[in-house]
């Protein structure tokens, strides 16, 4: 009986050490970040369930992979496309703003860096896994057959041969290069460009400052500041609501009209679709303190923000980030960290959910 238990123990700990590869390749897959942990854990418990039928006659994480992308497959045979508030509707002016929500499986969702990438020692080979789940280039796959965003992924992003691919996906290998072939169509006459969202790893000296003056304006709520932080064609998205507006002025304007709300909030650092990010709280008039309003996704080009959005379901998003839902009235040390920012230590991501042990379900 102790031997059974050891072995699996330690079948559990070798599933577990692909969790994190497995989540990003479902990520990408679904775009949906509670769909891809479902699809993962899933996998672990097929593979875990039927590994007495693994042969060895490939490896385990391309048998891990194989399962993956069938669960994904299933997860997409209904069609749907997950989504940014742009590919869906027309940039509305503030004149019309009007916030009206969609369904939740609408939406491209946000996904913890940590939850999706794991570490990398090739300064090159992590640069390509972070653009490869940023919001743009994600919405991108969206638009993809599910087959031909598998061979994508599989091919481009975590480079894999052609013939690996085939044996994965029951097919040939000319069949494998045409799906490449037309993905790669697809995604040029989209013209999306990930690299729209030109951030460094870490971070430059540039790139720090842009942030660190971003908190200050937010905070301080200076629409004059933020309005020189942001390109003259940032976009803003505030899922799931379908509206997002483009530029300085309406957004700011929105910003001390509909969403003069958010006035007085205060920003913690996250780390989220290989970008910097932050999680707002906004003052609670009635629990005191601060209550979780939004995580904020940025882009950046060229010095400025070129895209900022802000998903909203708090219930959701806060636990999957490790964030905390209320923040207690300003103490000294509450004060001097939320107003440097960039510096306070991010929330662990680990803590949510899907972080434990593997079990099988009943």
């Amino acid at each position: 009986m102790g031997n059974g238990t050891t072995a699996t123990t330690g079948l559990d700990q070798r599933l577990e050490e692909y969790r994190v590869e497995l989540t990003g390749y479902c990520y990408r897959m679904l775009g949906s970040s509670f769909e891809a942990e479902d699809a993962v854990q899933d996998t672990l418990v097929r593979a875990w369930r039927s590994f007495d039928k693994f042969e060895g006659r490939s490896s385990l994480r391309s048998w891990l992979y194989r399962i993956a992308t069938n669960v994904c497959l299933d997860m997409l045979a209904a069609g749907s496309k997950r989504a940014r508030p742009m590919d869906l509707t027309e940039s509305t002016p503030l004149s019309r703003a009007a916030l009206s929500p969609r369904p939740d499986h609408t939406w491209l969702e946000p996904m913890p860096d940590a939850r999706v990438l794991p570490p990398v020692e090739d300064p090159a080979e992590a640069a390509v896994t972070k653009e490869s789940v940023r919001l743009a280039f994600m919405a991108a796959l969206q638009q993809l057959p599910p087959k031909q965003r598998a061979v994508l992924i599989l091919r481009e992003v975590l480079a894999w041969r052609a013939s690996e691919v085939a044996e994965l996906l029951g097919t040939s290998v000319a069949s494998v290069n045409s799906a490449l072939q037309r993905a790669r169509a697809t995604l040029a006459e989209r013209g999306d460009k990930a690299a729209e969202a030109a951030v460094s790893d870490p971070l430059d000296e540039d790139q720090q400052r842009l942030l660190e003056r971003y908190v200050k304006a937010f905070e301080g709520y200076d629409m004059a500041e933020l309005t020189a932080l942001l390109h003259e064609d940032a976009v803003m998205t505030m899922p799931p609501f379908d509206l997002w507006l483009t530029g300085p002025s309406d957004i700011t304007g929105f910003m001390t009209t509909l969403g003069a709300a958010c006035a007085g909030s205060r920003l913690l650092p996250v780390r989220a679709n290989g970008l910097p990010g932050f999680a707002q709280y906004k003052p609670d008039p009635e629990k005191g303190g601060f209550s979780p309003w939004a995580v904020q996704v940025l882009e950046m080009s060229e010095g400025r923000i070129t895209g900022f959005h802000c998903f909203l379901d708090t219930q959701r998003w806060f636990p999957l980030f490790g964030l905390p839902l209320h923040l207690e009235g300003e103490t000294d040390q509450t004060e001097e960290g939320v107003q440097r920012g960039i510096g306070v230590t991010q929330p662990d991501a680990a803590a949510g959910p899907a972080g434990g042990q593997l079990k099988p379900r009943q």
